[in-house]
């Protein structure tokens, strides 16, 4: 089977990450969409287990956790009539960590809105940590048990509860408008965590950079599989290769997990 040089598979990698589609990408790289999806596949299988292999071991002080809403082939409400549509198919909750310093996202999961997903997540989140910390998530009840069960004591868990009013505007725009915060409530869980420390704003932020999320576009998944590596590159990238403004490195080189700046080359060459 040929293989593409390292350079064109660098090219192709660099679209994507930049928030290029898959066939976008074959017309610049002149590629076919089937070799696209197989380098994304391939990339995105060898950044997960790189993310595995390196974050770990954190001394983080402060997390922030969130949920980010896509969907795999159609929405959930038109899975049932969609032609053809694949084994998990519909919502997908990407569940984010990330650290309020280095601003390193320490870990993500794919899966629902429930408290099974909010546990693997926790529990994953727990697994790269090296002492207590301060944990913020939204008010969203499935992280509570979650916290408990994977953190127990050796946390301190506090909540944001923001109270949302109804979208301004015209009544055939309501559902193009996001609805107005009014307020936000402070709610400790466990521990003492510091008040004036209790906050979603990183996590919220960093949700903006997911580019395959943006709203009222077709940038979305048709396999499951292909969403959870699109995503896995993306953290990757994110993690190890982007810059961050207000840093002026990576966040991983922030948080001490590499000294050096990670090229995409660098990634390309995981799956060699």
């Amino acid at each position: 089977m040929n293989k593409l040089p390292l350079q064109k598979r660098t090219q192709i990698i660099n679209c994507l990450v930049e928030g290029m589609s898959l066939r976008a990408t074959s017309r610049i790289a002149d590629v076919s969409i089937n070799t696209v999806t197989k380098l994304l596949v391939d990339v995105g299988r060898a950044c997960q287990e790189f993310h595995d292999a390196t974050v770990h071991g954190l001394t983080a002080k402060r997390i922030q956790c969130d949920e980010i809403w896509s969907f795999v082939y159609a929405k959930g409400k038109n899975v049932e009539d969609a032609v053809a549509a694949p084994d998990k198919a519909g919502d997908a909750w990407t569940w984010t960590a990330i650290d309020a310093n280095s601003k390193l996202i320490v870990s993500w999961y794919v899966g629902n809105r429930d408290a099974d997903s909010a546990y693997e997540f926790m529990k994953d989140v727990q697994g790269r940590l090296k002492n207590r910390v301060q944990l913020t998530t939204d008010g969203l009840k499935a992280y509570i048990e979650a916290v408990d069960k994977t953190f127990g004591i050796d946390i301190d868990f506090a909540q944001l509860v923001k109270i949302y009013g109804q979208p301004q505007g015209k009544e055939n725009e309501r559902r193009y408008s996001p609805a107005d915060c009014t307020g936000a409530e402070r709610k400790r869980v466990t521990g003492r965590p510091y008040p004036e420390h209790i906050s979603t704003s990183y996590v919220e932020r960093q949700n903006l950079t997911m580019r395959r999320f943006t709203r009222l576009t077709n940038a979305f998944s048709k396999k499951v599989e292909n969403h959870c590596y699109a995503i896995a590159l993306h953290f990757v990238y994110y993690n190890f290769i982007k810059i961050h403004k207000s840093l002026r490195v990576t966040p991983a080189m922030e948080a001490g997990l590499t000294k050096r700046l990670i090229s995409i080359e660098d990634i390309v060459r995981l799956t060699d």
